[in-house]
């Protein structure tokens, strides 16, 4: 009996420990990695009552009783800003290196995020008090389901960020294009100083608990897509650029170096979990998946071919530097692309640091807290500044990323919570096509892995050479 007291006191915790873990004490939005925040409100849990936690807990996050607000619409206006975000910027550069055929790629890819994010819903089903990625992961393996899960998580926002960082030097560089700056005892670019000047004014944003101020952000993502997709659109039709590149069939030996990219276009899942909960009809989950997977897709696809047809074998890996920049409308999307990441850090850091907040004796004060969670997040943001400046290969980052971590995290995991959890209710033509999944993610996660580390490794290589 005693030991029945002790796991249930344990779960309650494990359940107070996931609310911190993605909230704010009075309002917070979930961040992905990629982009969009799901507002939810503090409330009472019955949870935290019974074993006096002392903890406010987030409404619709793990609270049985609690209901979501979220319609059909707004979800999918949720998810789709969660799907969109670096990745589209590589999509005309993974289509021109791929062939065209690897087109079948990135919407079979589609699908397939698409598939597992259902799944997600499925696992979410089985056990009304799972509300999270992590929580799904401790469903089907327990403690060490979570801590894996909770591992790939905070990788996947760390490579993230990097990429982020990546990004920020390289369009830093277009937008102050002429300009150089100099320091005698630095040996930086102009470019490296610029990025350093950047990541140095978003720093004190990590020392802030409330981020209401700058979640509205998050929604950049989709307004920069748009951007630069009506950009694009107006340069094959009425701009400068009418030219008509041929897009090579297939380079199979660039396939395992792309898939990566391809992938990480599409991570968002480690918050589709929480949007489910958000919503007034979980039940309606499935279809916001496959309609937002197919906005979302069909953008990709069709990004995808226009900066390959446009720019041919000289597209950039994000298509902004390869955009003509004289255009106000290229203006704006560099300007876009720049300051996104100057606002992710904050967002990004903070579920790490409300759980870290929350892992520090009770006996802190609030203010000496603040101080360890500044300071910690102050030295991994320079971590991620130098990792960055070290690593300036955008794609080869982000394929990394997506082959290492979105791979595991979007096909692989979901597929293995799926199968443990409800196993004896999964027929058995679900079942091959899970192990299938699993399989092909396996298979590009490791071959997309090796390729991104080795295409890293030769260039760096090179760069020291000369």
């Amino acid at each position: 009996m005693e030991a029945e007291l002790s796991g249930a006191e344990k779960r309650a915790a494990n359940k107070c420990a996931a609310c911190l873990e993605l909230g704010h004490l009075n309002q917070f939005s979930v961040q992905t990695v990629h982009g969009m925040s799901l507002d939810a409100r503090v409330s009472d849990c019955a949870t935290c009552k019974e074993t006096k936690c002392g903890h406010d807990v987030v409404e619709g996050d793990h609270c049985n009783k609690s209901t979501g607000n979220s319609s059909f619409a707004h979800s999918v206006i949720n998810m789709v800003g969660m799907l969109i975000g670096l990745g589209q910027l590589s999509t005309p550069y993974a289509l021109e290196n791929g062939g065209w055929s690897s087109a079948f790629l990135l919407v079979g890819a589609g699908i397939a995020c698409a598939y597992t994010s259902h799944l997600l819903g499925k696992c979410l089903q089985e056990d009304a008090s799972s509300k999270s990625y992590q929580d799904i992961g401790e469903q089907a393996f327990g403690r060490r389901g979570r801590i894996i899960a909770s591992t790939f998580i905070y990788l996947e926002i760390f490579f993230a960020l990097i990429s982020y960082t990546v990004s920020l030097s390289d369009n830093l560089s277009v937008v102050f294009s002429g300009t150089r700056i100099e320091f005698p005892w630095l040996r930086l670019s102009t470019a490296q100083l610029l990025t350093v000047i950047a990541v140095l004014v978003a720093l004190p944003s990590l020392w802030l608990r409330d981020l209401s101020s700058i979640s509205f952000l998050s929604f950049g993502g989709i307004f920069m897509s748009l951007l630069i997709f009506s950009t694009l659109g107006s340069l094959a039709i009425f701009g400068e650029l009418k030219e008509n590149k041929s897009i090579p069939v297939l380079q199979l030996s660039r396939i395992p170096g792309i898939s990566g990219l391809y992938i990480f276009s599409y991570a968002g899942h480690i918050v589709f979990p929480n949007l489910c909960k958000a919503m007034k009809d979980p039940s309606k989950f499935t279809k916001v998946s496959i309609t937002s997977f197919s906005l979302v897709t069909a953008l990709y696809t069709a990004l995808a071919f226009m900066g390959a047809k446009l720019f041919g074998p000289s597209v950039r890996s994000q298509i902004t530097l390869s955009m003509p920049p004289h255009l106000v409308a290229t203006k704006i999307a560099l300007w876009a692309t720049v300051l996104t990441p100057m606002t992710k850090y904050a967002l990004e850091f903070a579920p790490f640091a409300i759980q870290l907040e929350h892992s520090l004796p009770a006996s802190m004060t609030a203010r000496f807290k603040m101080v360890v969670r500044g300071s910690v997040g102050s030295v991994l943001l320079l971590l991620i500044l130098v990792l960055a400046l070290s690593l300036p290969y955008f794609e080869y980052v982000v394929g990394l990323t997506g082959s290492l971590v979105s791979s595991v995290i979007c096909l692989i995991l979901p597929c293995v919570f799926y199968l443990k959890i409800c196993w004896p209710r999964v027929g058995a033509p679900a079942r091959v096509i899970n192990v299938v999944l699993i399989v092909i993610g396996g298979i590009f996660g490791v071959a997309g892995t090796i390729s991104s580390s080795r295409s890293l490794l030769d260039i760096l290589r090179r760069s020291r050479s000369h």
